[in-house]
């Protein structure tokens, strides 16, 4: 392994500051990025010069060879460059990334003071376009044990640019240097290989594998899986939002669908559901969520493994009612070309679900798909409710918990969608 003087000296090596290739951009199809939008993908670039490897620096000018911004780039991905600084004498070297970093944690520790888990970095959002970094906080629940595999602080990253996956060493020594963690573990995510030309395998960056963790989530205790759950071992994202749905569910049958490790519902069984179904197809999650039942002591919920869309229709054939549905499934789009399909999905969900709900019934609609933009989401509602005859009011349309904020200058960051309805 490099020592860490020399990742800190080269790993943004390349052509000199004075001396980088350039991207020149078409005519007309500069002012998104003069406007500090992170993303030049390949139809907005006239030309290259200088002959730049993918995950070198290079300079975006505009058609008449005026400076916008400094970026890295990569001829394999339909982002052709993505852009940090927008200072012609700012070099990206370990100094700038190390304060980018600061940043970030400066944010959720100081500002936010989030004391538990929580995102540390997101990617476009605070300046670093490709990495995410979440930090989980290892709990110690009073009854049962929980099998914790360390008391410190656990980074869980994940590199969905090739150029930020070449420097993972680097930004390894960096968050070693400011936030000292027990471990930290790499997670590779569906498609970006694809997307990127990028090849990497999960495991360990700093430290061991690390195991089972519980961390508290709203005084809630609940088990995570760093290595083997979805995206970086659980949605930290909904957190504001599970407990929003909470207080809305007391007294009341909810159905949790698309449950995952039983985020949603068991916080809602906490807060006094009557009874909770979850359903997911994944068996693993499954049995984290039961664990996290029987951690908390919670016997007014249960889960079944199932086809969600199956399970939902066998649901309406029996004539079942519930009082609450949350609908939260994966990513439906992936892609432009996948959004009317994913919208299809979207409708299939909510036909059954405003078939299952009770009169005064609570519908919560999530999506977490960013193509899927938030007036999508209403006017389906609109449209299946006007279909079905019933009237439904929208009470909040939230987004993700402040520790994922979202960009002014990359609206694409808002990718999260709660809407919460009164049916």
């Amino acid at each position: 392994m490099p020592n860490r003087r020399d990742l800190l000296k080269h790993s943004f090596s390349g052509a000199s500051l004075f001396q980088l290739p350039r991207v020149l951009l078409k005519p007309k199809r500069a002012r998104p990025f003069f406007g500090m939008h992170p993303w030049v993908y390949a139809g907005a670039i006239d030309a290259v010069e200088g002959d730049p490897r993918d995950g070198d620096l290079v300079d975006l000018v505009s058609h008449v060879g005026t400076f916008i911004a400094r970026g890295l780039y990569n001829s394999q991905s339909k982002i052709r460059v993505r852009l940090y600084s927008w200072d012609a004498i700012q070099t990206l070297d370990a100094d700038f990334f190390r304060e980018k970093l600061r940043s970030a944690i400066r944010l959720r520790r100081d500002i936010l003071r989030l004391p538990g888990s929580c995102r540390l970095a997101f990617s476009e959002a605070d300046g670093l376009s490709g990495l995410t970094v979440e930090a989980f906080v290892p709990a110690r629940p009073e009854s049962p044990t929980s099998g914790d595999s360390g008391a410190g602080v656990w980074l869980v990253t994940q590199f969905t640019s090739l150029a930020m996956a070449q420097r993972r060493e680097l930004f390894a020594v960096l968050l070693t240097e400011l936030v000292h963690p027990t471990g930290i573990y790499l997670r590779t995510e569906r498609g970006t290989g694809q997307l990127e030309g990028l090849e990497l395998q999960d495991g360990p960056l700093r430290g061991e594998t690390p195991g089972l963790l519980t961390i508290d989530e709203n005084g809630l205790f609940l088990q995570v899986n760093l290595t083997e759950g979805q995206k970086t071992g659980y949605y930290l994202d909904h957190r504001d939002n599970r407990k929003a749905v909470a207080r809305l569910a007391v007294g009341r049958r909810m159905l949790d669908a698309f449950c995952y490790s039983g985020g949603f519902g068991l916080h809602a069984a906490r807060a006094g559901a009557s009874s909770v179904l979850g359903v997911d197809a994944s068996e693993p999650a499954l049995q984290l969520a039961r664990a996290n039942a029987h951690l908390n002591a919670l016997t007014n919920i249960t889960f079944d493994k199932a086809d969600v869309f199956n399970r939902l229709d066998h649901l309406v054939e029996a004539e079942e009612r519930f009082g609450v549905i949350v609908l939260d499934p994966p990513k439906f789009a992936r892609s432009k070309s996948a959004i009317d399909e994913a919208l299809r999905g979207y409708r299939r969900l909510l036909v059954q679900a405003l078939r299952l709900l009770e009169s005064d019934g609570i519908l919560v609609m999530c999506c977490c798909s960013g193509l899927i933009e938030r007036q999508m989401l209403h006017d389906l509602l609109a449209q299946e409710a006007s279909q079905a005859r019933r009237p439904l009011q929208i009470l909040e349309s939230r987004g993700a918990a402040p520790d994922h904020p979202v960009s002014a200058l990359c609206p694409e960051t808002n990718y999260l969608k709660c809407v919460i309805c009164r049916v």
